[in-house]
């Protein structure tokens, strides 16, 4: 019995280092609340063709950036906006011979699906007149990237005044998205993809590309980033992961 605990012993000491390796490769990515969906569908094909698993942190790209600042063990960061992403740059805490725009999208009007209202983004469209007092759910238009996104529209547009005293803030876009499919608000402004995702809720219109920064999503590898990182960063810019996010709505940059 001895002899048998002891050769246990030595294998389980023999095989903790490879354990200690496979969990090191393991990357590590941060990634905007509005790729939730489709990114973990290309990180399970990455594990099927890899067999190497990836963790993913989603929230509103503000707060990945200020928990990286902090030290989080990030090993890719894919922001929703570019902001975000020069901010770290700055900082010394991204690779920047690593950093390419991933993906594109666009900013959507929604509305519950059981919804009556007809609204179509537009110079001086009457969002103030069809809210009355009802809520415009959207990300801190302060500091999340669909929130800023939003708010440029609204004020390009000549409504955001009418509208500034009803919206209901939210942490990130998927937050926005869950209080317009709940019906805890009558509209609310998230990505098309978003709003592709969710059943409960319907898109009253594409606001105008000229109304806003182009939404882009850039994405780079960390200081502290590993081989297999690498990997998956160029595994997300191959056509089967292309493929994928074209499904769920997004483009490609036109740079």
């Amino acid at each position: 019995m001895k002899y048998v605990l002891a050769l246990l012993a030595t294998c389980i000491l023999a095989l903790a280092p490879a354990a200690g390796a496979a969990q090191a490769a393991r990357p590590v990515v941060f990634a905007a609340a509005s790729l939730k969906g489709p990114l973990d569908e290309a990180a399970a094909a990455f594990r099927a063709e890899s067999g190497v698993e990836v963790t993913i942190s989603y929230a509103g790209s503000n707060a990945l950036a200020k928990q990286i600042e902090e030290g989080a063990p990030a090993e890719i960061f894919i922001s929703a906006d570019e902001d975000w992403m020069n901010a770290l740059q700055e900082k010394g805490l991204i690779r920047p011979e690593t950093r390419i725009d991933l993906l594109a999208n666009e900013l959507a009007l929604i509305a519950p699906v059981a919804s009556t209202l007809s609204l179509t983004p537009a110079a001086g469209f009457p969002i103030a007149a069809a809210l009355g007092e009802g809520k415009l759910a959207m990300a801190d238009p302060d500091a999340v990237p669909a929130g800023k996104y939003g708010k440029a529209a609204l004020t390009a547009l000549g409504v955001w005044d009418g509208v500034a005293a009803n919206v209901a803030r939210t942490e990130n876009v998927r937050a926005a998205l869950a209080f317009v499919a709940a019906g805890e608000a009558s509209l609310g402004i998230v990505y098309v993809t978003d709003a592709k995702a969710e059943p409960r809720v319907k898109t009253l219109g594409v606001f105008p590309a000229s109304s806003h920064d182009p939404i882009l999503y850039p994405a780079a590898l960390t200081r502290t980033a590993t081989a297999a990182s690498a990997q998956f960063l160029a595994y997300l810019r191959a056509e089967a992961a292309t493929a994928i996010f074209a499904g769920a709505g997004f483009g490609k940059p036109a740079r």
